[in-house]
């Protein structure tokens, strides 16, 4: 497990570089995000998003949520109703998972077999930038083991993992992030929108641009 450290608010290349590295060899990585910090691998590759299970001893029947870059990436990876696009432009980017019908590009690993897939577009220049690159969605979820906190401070996240059989192949050292809470978890799969679990965003606000305010 590498830990390389990366200046958020400066040139962020060299870390960049060598994320993309581990990733375009089906590796995992740990690195922040403008939630929290992510543990991710390639969501279109089984065995690499196979390995985030292993390392966070996350039971497979969980799912887990998909990075995409913009609403071309969400469309070549899950199906998405005209009417909805809008809206979705108007909720992205940000800290809102929305689920949608998955395509078959999304291996069945990483919804648990389920037909659908949990995608976001995260507002974070690092990020952004990581997936642009890459050129491929990323698999990700919370740098923690399964069930138990969310960590903000990267040396809580080397710590819970240092003494694993399974490890990150590369930690990405940003410090500690601002706090938040993992993100707001929307199902856009039923007749009626609803959410499932509240993060960062705004519930109101949210239901109200969706049109189902009281």
């Amino acid at each position: 497990m590498r830990i390389i450290p990366i200046n958020l608010n400066g040139d962020f290349s060299e870390a960049l570089y060598e994320a993309l590295v581990v990733l375009k060899k089906g590796g995992v990585i740990v690195f922040p995000t403008d939630t929290v910090y992510g543990i991710g691998a390639n969501a279109c590759d089984w065995y690499a998003v196979e390995q985030i299970f292993k390392i966070k001893r996350r039971p497979l029947t969980k799912p887990i949520s998909v990075l995409a870059r913009n609403m071309n990436w969400v469309k070549e990876i899950a199906f998405v109703p005209p009417k909805l696009e809008k809206v979705l432009e108007e909720i992205w980017p940000g800290a809102t998972t929305v689920i949608l019908p998955k395509k078959k590009v999304i291996p069945a690993i990483v919804t648990a077999k389920k037909k659908n897939v949990g995608i976001r577009i995260p507002d974070h220049a690092f990020t952004d930038k990581l997936l642009g690159k890459f050129g491929y969605p990323i698999a990700a979820t919370s740098a923690n083991i399964s069930g138990e906190g969310t960590p903000v401070g990267i040396g809580e996240i080397i710590v819970a993992f240092r003494n694993e059989i399974w490890r990150p192949d590369l930690v990405l050292d940003a410090g500690v992030l601002p706090p938040s809470k993992p993100s707001t978890v929307l199902d856009m799969t039923t007749i009626r929108p609803k959410i499932t679990r509240v993060g960062p965003t705004n519930p109101e606000q949210l239901m109200k641009l969706l049109g189902l305010s009281q």
